[in-house]
C-alpha cells in the first residue's frame, strides 16, 4: 500500500493508533484500485471503497465510483479487500477462566464478561489474523457454561470498550451449552448422554415455571417469586432474546440439541459439529445453522474420529447455512483464512467459503445488519490482504475496525502479534522499547487522547 509514514519507534506508532481510535473518523478515505470481495455481490477486480464516520458510504469499480472532494486516498492496487473476518467461537481474552466452575454443570448465569482480559496478547493475534467481530465463549466443560460475548476488536483499556451493544443497551452475546463426552464426569455432571439431555431438560422446564410465575404476578412485587439469574437468562433463552451456541460433535448428540431446541423452541446453532455430515439433511430440516472447525491433524478426542474434511460441502449442499470458527487456541486466530481454503479443498464452493468466515458468521450472531459484507451503511470493518484469500502465501497486511486502522504488519509492534517471537505472548512485557508493560502504552495513549 502505497501510503509514507514516519519511521516512529514501535511504541509511539501504537499511542497513535490508540488515540486515533477516541476520534471520529469525519474525513472520508478512499480505497481505491484493489481487488474487492464485497460477498454480497461478485468480485469487483479494481474497485473503490469510501469509509467515514466509521461506516462503509460506496463500493463500486473506480470508472463508476466518485471519490468526494477532500477525500484521503489510499492506493491498494495489487491488494484484495474483504469484509472483516467473523469468528462465531473462540476464547480469545480469557480461556477457561470466562465460564462456569466445577460446582455444577448447568451454570447459564455466569457471564464472559466478567473473565475477559482485553489486555491479552490472544486479542492481538486475532485481529493479526484479519478478525474483527468474534463471539468469545466459555468452555464446554458443561452442560450451561454461561453466557457467551460478541465482542468487536478495537484497541481497549476496559472490556467496555470491545462490546457490541443491543438496543436496549445491554451486551450481545449468547448462550453456551454441551453435550457428548466434555460434560460427563463424576456427580453432580452427568455420567451418561441420556441423564445429560434429562438434566437440561430439567432446567428449561423450570425456567418455563419460572417464567409463568413472573407473568401471573404482572407489576406486583409481592407475588413475583425470588430472583434467580440462572432461570431469568434461561428464560431470555425461552423468549428468543439470546441463541443456543451448542458445543456438540457426534450426530446423535446433535440429534439430541435438534429434539431439545424443537420440544423448548429455542434458537440453536450447532458448533464443531463434526458428524453433522452424516445427519446434514436433518440439520437443514431443522432451520440450524452450523459454525464448523477444521482440525487437520489426526488425534484428539475418540468423537471427532469421523471428522471429514468434506463436511462444509456436505452441508453446503444440503442447504444448511455455514460458518467456520477457530476455537482459539485449538486453531490459531492469525491462520483462520485457511479454515475457507480447507473447505475448498474438501469440495465447498469460494463463495460459500468465503462467506463462511465473514457473513454467514454474522447472521449466526444476529449481526448481519451491521457486519459480514462490504456494503454502504455497514460497519466500516475490513481487511487489507497480500493476494487471495485462499492461497496459503497470502499475509494480513492490515485490519480496519470501524473506520480505524487496528492492525498494521508493516509496524513493528503489530508484526509481531502476527509472525510471534519473543514478546509476543506476554500482554504484560510487551517488547516495546519504552514501556515497563503494556498498561502503561496503553494509559499514555488514553492520556493523550483527553
Amino acid at each position: 500500500m502505497s501510503i509514507r509514514r514516519p519511521n516512529l519507534p514501535a511504541a509511539l506508532v501504537l499511542l497513535v493508533g490508540l488515540a486515533a481510535t477516541a476520534v471520529a473518523q469525519t474525513r472520508p478515505i478512499a480505497f481505491q484500485g484493489g481487488r474487492i470481495f464485497p460477498i454480497e455481490g461478485a468480485p469487483i477486480e479494481r474497485g473503490v471503497m469510501i469509509v467515514q464516520d466509521g461506516k462503509i458510504v460506496a463500493v463500486g469499480p473506480m470508472d463508476t465510483t466518485p471519490i468526494p472532494a477532500g477525500a484521503e486516498v489510499r492506493d491498494v492496487s495489487g491488494k484484495v479487500l474483504m469484509p472483516g473476518l467473523v469468528d462465531s467461537h473462540s476464547h480469545i481474552g480469557g480461556g477457561s477462566g470466562v465460564g462456569a466452575d466445577g460446582s455444577s454443570p448447568i451454570q447459564p448465569e455466569v457471564r464472559a464478561l466478567d473473565g475477559i482480559d482485553v489486555g491479552s496478547s490472544s486479542i492481538a493475534k486475532a485481529r493479526a489474523g484479519g478478525i474483527t467481530t468474534v463471539n468469545v465463549m466459555p468452555g464446554s466443560g458443561h452442560l450451561i457454561s454461561g453466557q457467551t460475548l460478541y465482542l468487536k476488536l478495537r484497541p481497549a483499556r476496559t472490556i467496555d470498550d470491545l462490546l457490541i451493544l443491543l438496543p436496549d443497551g445491554s451486551p450481545a452475546g449468547g448462550l453456551k451449552m454441551a453435550n457428548g463426552t466434555n460434560p460427563r464426569r463424576d456427580a453432580p455432571f452427568p455420567g451418561t448422554r441420556g441423564k445429560a439431555a434429562s438434566l437440561v431438560r430439567e432446567r428449561y422446564v423450570a425456567a418455563q415455571e419460572y417464567q409463568a410465575k413472573v407473568a401471573r404476578a404482572k407489576d406486583d412485587p409481592e407475588k413475583r417469586p425470588a430472583r434467580d439469574l440462572a432461570l431469568e437468562q434461561l428464560g431470555e433463552v425461552l423468549a428468543g432474546r439470546r441463541v443456543v451456541q451448542h458445543h456438540s460433535h457426534r450426530h446423535d448428540d446433535i440429534m439430541t440439541v435438534l429434539r431439545l431446541s424443537k420440544e423448548f423452541g429455542f434458537k440453536v446453532v450447532l458448533h464443531h459439529v463434526s458428524e453433522g455430515w452424516k445427519v446434514a439433511d436433518e440439520i437443514a430440516a431443522a432451520g440450524v445453522a452450523c459454525s464448523i472447525i477444521y482440525v487437520d491433524s489426526p488425534g484428539g478426542k475418540l468423537e471427532t474420529r469421523d471428522m471429514d474434511i468434506r463436511i462444509g460441502a456436505i452441508m453446503e449442499k444440503a442447504g444448511v447455512r455455514v460458518g467456520f470458527h477457530t476455537d482459539d487456541p485449538i486453531t490459531d486466530s492469525r491462520l483462520f483464512l485457511r479454515s475457507a481454503g480447507m473447505a475448498v479443498r474438501g469440495g465447498m464452493t469460494r463463495d460459500g467459503a468465503l462467506t463462511g468466515l465473514t457473513l454467514a458468521n454474522a447472521e449466526i450472531l444476529g449481526l448481519q445488519d451491521r457486519i459480514g459484507s462490504l456494503k454502504p451503511g455497514k460497519d466500516a470493518d475490513f481487511v487489507v490482504l497480500s493476494g487471495d484469500p485462499l492461497s496459503v502465501y497470502t499475509h494480513v497486511e492490515q485490519t480496519w475496525i470501524e473506520g480505524a486502522l487496528a492492525f498494521d504488519r508493516s509496524r513493528p509492534a503489530d508484526h509481531l502479534w502476527a509472525v510471534g517471537g519473543p514478546g509476543a505472548g506476554d500482554p504484560l512485557r510487551p517488547h516495546y522499547c519504552c514501556f515497563g508493560n503494556a498498561w502503561g502504552v496503553i494509559a499514555a495513549a488514553n492520556a493523550s487522547a483527553q
